[in-house]
């Protein structure tokens, strides 16, 4: 199962339920295929919602390789997920929320913005 506190989700790929996890050397990676300089750029990179097919196929990769699978991004270019198209997004968009934040924190800390109030660099943190 996967332990949501350790920035775990549980996914289907190929019919078979697999955990992925943004490491610290998975976000490297990221960083590196994305031609972006830190954590922050890559955040800022993701936070506009567009997704091409082979940012899905990087960060999903980049997840199974986190938890450990050995996929390179051709294999999971080949796989098949529930939902297709929409179930690839899904995924990338739970990982990074895992990630990066997100859920009733984000919805607060934008509100808190729109308001005026001060605002911490990362949700959850004082």
């Amino acid at each position: 199962m996967a332990n949501r506190h350790r920035g775990e989700i549980e996914a289907r790929l190929d019919g078979a339920a697999v955990k992925l996890v943004l490491t610290l050397g998975a976000l490297a990676e990221l960083e590196d295929a994305f031609g972006q300089s830190d954590m922050l750029a890559l955040a800022a990179r993701f936070e506009t919602g567009r997704l091409s097919a082979r940012d899905c196929v990087r960060v999903i990769a980049a997840g199974l390789r986190g938890a450990g699978h050995s996929a390179s991004d051709a294999d999971v270019a080949a796989m098949k997920c529930e939902g297709g198209a929409a179930g690839y997004v899904d995924i990338v968009a739970r990982l990074l929320t895992a990630t990066f934040g997100g859920g009733d924190a984000e919805v607060q800390s934008k509100a808190a913005e729109a308001s005026g109030e001060a605002r911490d660099p990362f949700v959850g943190t004082s």
